[in-house]
């Protein structure tokens, strides 16, 4: 059970973002804060009024995570990213990232320009950002190119080289004049790798060059000179904050780093795609005798990446290992492309590793015996499973349902969970086409040939276009099929993988006459299964899981079919009015009960359309 007042005392003083999650764990909503304690307690506070729409969201919140950022700015950044991802129920959709500035060092030219970008395009540039503040950019630019004496001009060069004389900011000693030969190429690069060691946040050598010549202006009483160099200084001081959220290189990465204490650890995970931050997971960890931090971390490595179907392009650790090598020769072969482990020693890659670093330390000063409360709920009700069957490596479990009412409408769900948690980007549902009357096994036979049969056809048109299987909705197989029933749903099931030439373990979960999960049946023999276990409460969850996805998809197709089989039949009822109608009153019986003038304040209805609904409700 959540503790709120317990998790709200925990809270940091720090920025970051914060996920609320419902009862079924979905994202109902994401924020930043400047303090996640002061942010996330206003929503647990009577007086403090956030309006109806949080006030219903607050009410939803079974439980809360935050991850800390350095920044405001790595909040805002962060927080667009994962809304984007989750698509929560309560936000309203953040702007896409092409609205926030970045600064575009042209690398591709012989003579490069640092310029102002609002958006960061897939060319040989070097981008920077986004930052918070175009006017901040636009002054960091100034700056580089005072400081450096880069050119701000569009002349192609060097092909026009020689033709127009030097503009104004050569003489006043803010150019070096690559238009006119004055600098070489040479010359001018390395003004240039000056500019980008400043933007990878590298100011101590331009601090000590300014504080240096501002002293020697000031001996030889230059004060305007002087003066000039002091606000150089106080302008790099001020530059805007880098950004670590998002990287630049668009990207696969993984970012990997632990706390520790005596007996336990705690390693948190960034997964970084298309450079961006998309989510985060945190794992406990006990520390064997004499274990350090690379001996963790490689011993998580290979447990964490056996078990994961994505492994990203890059992963990047705290502190180098042992056997790097052949980890990247095992993971490259696991990908089916190259993979690189690397340990950052500076820049945002460093930060991004110190971040992930600092989360960790939070979780294991806060949160460890939550953790392991949790990983026994979820991970640990797994290993139980496997122990019970006799199978490893279950990391990806699906099961199905049948609903129908009399054969009406009947559906099929399909869930699905990995280690142990729901997955619900990768539910789906089944409308039943050949099956007509109350025929479970008919049904069941149905989803089940049309979930597989689409999987390997999309496997094979992704191997045709040389795509990674993960870019396809149907192409992860699961670890092991859950047939909600016993040896009859168990048989459809391996007849359907038989049909197709699938290797795939098959377990029923059974129920006594009360409907209640007795065991698993399992290769022909019912085991019986300890109630108490996570494993028991595991499995019970799963068969809810099902079956509430499954009545849910039908309650929904029966509403549409009684909305058209009723209001539609209305004389000057089109779709927007009964969309309107059913938005308002929820069902065709509070429709119903409801008076004209009720009906006539409905959104795009009027007088005489109620007066229509409420005398054909009424009177046929």
């Amino acid at each position: 059970m959540f503790d709120f007042q317990e998790e709200l005392r925990k809270l940091p003083d720090q920025p970051g973002v914060y996920i609320m999650h419902d009862n079924t764990d979905a994202i109902i909503y994401i924020g930043k804060a400047v303090s996640l304690r002061k942010r996330v307690r206003q929503y647990f506070q009577p007086s403090h009024d956030e309006g109806i729409k949080k006030k219903q969201m607050v009410e939803h919140i079974a439980r809360f995570e935050y991850i800390v950022t350095d920044s405001e700015l790595e909040a805002l950044v962060l927080e667009c990213n994962l809304i984007k991802e989750h698509t929560p129920k309560y936000n309203t959709m953040l702007r896409d990232d092409k609205t926030y500035p970045y600064i575009r060092v042209t690398l591709q030219e012989d003579f490069p320009r640092v310029l102002f970008s609002r958006q960061m395009k897939k060319d040989k540039s070097r981008y920077f950002g986004p930052y918070t503040s175009a006017g901040a950019v636009r002054d960091t630019i100034e700056l580089i190119n005072k400081l450096y004496r880069l050119r701000t001009c569009n002349r192609k060069l060097p092909a026009d080289t020689g033709k127009d004389r030097a503009c104004l900011n050569y003489h006043i000693h803010q150019c070096a004049a690559p238009c006119q030969g004055y600098i070489t190429k040479e010359d001018y690069a390395l003004q240039v790798n000056k500019a980008l060691e400043f933007l990878n946040g590298n100011y101590g050598p331009i601090l000590k060059e300014l504080q240096e010549n501002m002293e020697k202006a000031s001996e030889n009483m230059e004060f305007e000179r002087a003066i000039e160099y002091r606000e150089m200084i106080n302008s790099v001081s001020q530059i805007a904050q880098k950004q670590k959220i998002t990287n630049t290189d668009g990207e696969d990465k993984d970012i990997i780093a632990l706390a520790s204490d005596d007996t336990d650890a705690v390693v948190q995970v960034f997964f970084i795609r298309s450079g961006k931050i998309i989510g985060r997971d945190h794992f406990h960890v006990r520390v064997g005798t004499e274990e350090d931090t690379g001996d963790i971390l490689v011993n998580f490595v290979k447990q964490f990446y056996s078990g994961t179907p994505f492994i990203p392009r890059e992963i990047m650790l705290q502190e180098k290992v042992e056997d790097i090598p052949v980890l990247e020769e095992w993971l490259t072969k696991k990908r089916g492309h190259k993979v690189t482990i690397k340990i950052p020693q500076k820049g945002l890659k460093e930060k991004l590793v110190e971040l992930a670093a600092k989360n960790a330390q939070l979780v294991l000063s806060q949160d460890k015996e939550k953790i392991k409360r949790e990983e026994g709920r979820t991970i640990g009700a797994v290993r139980e499973i496997e122990g019970l069957l006799g199978i490893k490596g279950l990391n990806r479990m699906e099961a199905y349902d049948i609903s129908n009412i009399n054969g009406f409408e009947t559906v099929g769900s399909m869930i699905v969970y990995e280690k142990g948690r729901p997955k619900r980007s990768d539910y789906r549902k089944f409308k039943l086409r050949t099956v007509s009357g109350p025929d479970d096994y008919a049904s069941m036979h149905e989803v089940l040939t049309r979930r597989f049969t689409h999987g390997i056809q999309e496997k094979k048109e992704l191997e045709e276009k040389n795509m990674p299987e993960e870019t396809g909705s149907f192409t992860r197989f699961p670890d092991i099929i859950m047939m909600d029933g016993g040896r009859g749903q168990v048989n459809i099931c391996l007849q359907v993988l038989e049909e197709l030439g699938l290797h795939i373990p098959v377990c029923g979960m059974v129920k006594d006459d009360n409907h209640r999960t007795r065991g698993l049946y399992f290769n022909n023999v019912e085991i019986p299964i300890d109630r108490h276990g996570e494993g028991f409460k595991l499995i019970t969850r799963i068969q809810d899981e099902a079956h509430r996805f499954a009545i849910e998809y039908h309650r929904s197709l029966r509403t549409k079919e009684q909305v058209h089989s009723v209001l539609d039949d209305i004389e000057g009822i089109g779709p927007a009015r009964r969309k309107a109608l059913m938005r308002r009153f929820q069902s065709l019986e509070n429709i119903k009960n409801a008076s004209v003038q009720e009906l006539a304040e409905t959104e795009s209805m009027n007088r005489a359309a109620a007066e229509k609904v409420y005398d054909f409700l009424h009177n046929s």
